[in-house]
């Protein structure tokens, strides 16, 4: 392997072959929470595609993203709520 082939250690990848054409993303709404050292920012927006939620954390500088599908939010909220509800329920082992 080449040295400047090898994968950045923060997930940033140089394209192969030809470039993505660039897909128009409207923002529908966006909003940012800061919990401890993290800020994360949740990014309603929509393309061709469909509508979508990315969810940008920020930790000093590094960001990661994770992006859900409109027609999944129902159930990834419900999830959540699941998960917070067993957090309050469960008590801490230290």
């Amino acid at each position: 392997m080449i040295s400047n082939e090898r994968p950045s250690p923060y997930g940033h990848h140089k394209p192969c072959g030809s470039p993505k054409p660039l897909v128009q993303e409207d923002t529908l709404r966006a909003e940012t929470i800061q919990i401890e050292r993290k800020s994360f920012q949740f990014t309603l927006k929509e393309n061709p595609r469909g509508r979508f939620l990315r969810i940008t954390e920020d930790v000093g500088g590094r960001r990661d993203s994770i992006i859900i599908p409109a027609p999944g939010l129902e159930d990834f909220k419900k999830l959540l709520d699941e998960m917070v509800k067993a957090s309050a329920e469960i008590p801490p082992k230290h």
